[in-house]
């Protein structure tokens, strides 16, 4: 599938910049999307007020709160210790619908919000950004539809489409798909304490990636106080009951820690990471152990995780080529692949071909501008595969996607004139990335030879 351009205007072109030599990079990130979400929700449907302290504040998460206060919840912000933006205090009151709810282009938003919609009294309608109507739907839609919910739609399973509260869903059995993406589960889970009935989910499809997601899920929810039971794998039991009011405070985003940890590698040097939690549910902690697979070094000090890429790329180093399974964690995918594009040998990154329907086609998307830059990528059925080659500067696609955008920093480290058209997707989930992107960069010490040429 060719990737195309989603967005309809933009800014010049941000070039990455160059490693001038090794880094001494000390990064200290904003609040998990997935946990800010998934907490904004729970808070929501809380028994009583909550304060959520370090939450992420970005499109994904402004979006979620705009939504939540359309609906009639009440979120204040609060002074508090967060560099990024301030905590939030979520109060809880009765929902009310006749409502028009945008998803920009964020998955947790578009597939979290409805189950909780479907709890207010009246219309409301989801919507987002053009290339989200291509986004699957279908799965909350019609389990939706299976609970009882008034739902309208044109019968594509994507956005837009109107649902109409009573105030109550009835729950009890549910089967669905959940195969495109775990955030089906996820959003159903999160609401399903406050269904008459709970929740009895059952995956039916033939695969579920990210399952560490619907583990996030479930411990927010245990969190809680809300009893989830989990039969066997793919079936989840909620029991109704109330959501207790809770303060919480968000830990780093560990996604957004890849290409930070990744430019180790590439650069030479060691970059810091602070306050890298010693038990997590984000997929991002899988960092951790995928990197050394490279021959990166990751050594905890104190509360922070350091990855050193000894002399890196930049320094002569040679990359080997894998064979991943990243079923576990297909967000991590772009930074990998930008990583295995730079490898010396070839690399085949599998179990990621829902990817196809996240922000943009990301499969399509990473080989196009590869492909662009001089790189041998080619679509596999479930993933890419990446033939070693040599890089040169050229125009990045960003697609409106975070991810893709930060793939292109990471080639840039040691390709010149790498241009990524929307350095500003990053806003999606770290405003902040090219600010701390250039402090990574300005980290690095003075050059000892030129530039590896890939």
């Amino acid at each position: 599938m060719a990737a195309t351009t989603h967005s309809q205007s933009r800014t010049e072109p941000w070039i990455a910049p160059l490693a001038r030599g090794p880094l001494r990079g000390d990064v200290s990130l904003p609040g998990s999307k997935s946990l800010t979400n998934r907490e904004l929700v729970l808070a929501a449907l809380a028994d009583g007020p909550s304060t959520i302290h370090l939450p992420l504040h970005s499109r994904d998460s402004a979006l979620m709160i705009a939504g939540l206060r359309q609906l009639g919840v009440g979120i204040e912000e609060l002074r508090g210790d967060n560099p990024y933006g301030p905590d939030l205090r979520i109060t809880p009151a009765p929902m009310h619908g006749d409502v028009r709810l945008d998803c920009g282009l964020a998955g947790t938003v578009m597939r979290f919000l409805p189950p909780l919609a479907a709890l207010a009294v009246g219309p409301v309608t989801v919507d987002g950004d053009p290339y989200a109507r291509k986004r699957p739907m279908h799965a909350i839609i019609q389990a939706l539809v299976d609970l009882g919910v008034d739902v309208t739609d044109d019968g594509d399973g994507a956005m837009p489409f109107a649902l109409t509260g009573t105030g109550s869903v009835r729950g009890g059995a549910l089967t669905i798909d959940a195969s495109a993406s775990s955030q089906f589960v996820s959003g159903l889970l999160l609401s399903a304490p406050r269904f008459d009935e709970g929740l009895h989910l059952t995956h039916v499809g033939e695969h579920l990636p990210s399952l560490p997601h619907i583990d996030m899920t479930v411990d927010v929810l245990r969190a809680r106080g809300v009893r989830v039971d989990q039969p066997a794998v793919g079936e989840w039991v909620v029991h109704p009951g109330p959501i207790a009011a809770r303060d919480v405070t968000i830990e780093p985003d560990l996604s957004n820690a890849a290409p930070f940890a990744a430019a180790a590698l590439v650069a030479g040097g060691s970059v810091r990471i602070r306050t890298w939690p010693t038990s997590t549910t984000q997929v991002g902690a899988d960092l951790e152990t995928l990197l050394p697979l490279w021959g990166a070094t990751v050594t905890r000090d104190g509360d922070d995780l350091v990855f050193d890429g000894g002399v890196g790329i930049r320094g002569g180093a040679s990359l080997p080529g894998l064979d991943l399974d990243l079923s576990r964690g297909g967000e991590l995918a772009p930074a990998l692949v930008a990583l295995a594009a730079l490898a010396g040998g070839p690399t085949a990154i599998t179990g990621i071909g829902h990817l196809r329907g996240h922000e943009t086609d990301r499969l399509a998307a990473l080989a196009a501008d590869v492909n662009r830059s001089g790189g041998a990528v080619h679509e596999l059925d479930d993933g890419l595969r990446i033939e070693p080659a040599a890089l040169h500067g050229s125009d990045w696609g960003a697609y409106d996607d975070h991810r893709m955008a930060t793939a292109g920093a990471i080639v840039g480290l040691v390709v010149d004139g790498v241009a990524v058209d929307d350095i500003g997707s990053t806003a999606k989930t770290l405003p902040q990335f090219p600010e701390l992107w250039a402090a990574l960069v300005a980290s690095s010490g003075p050059a000892s030879s030129a530039p590896a040429e890939r």
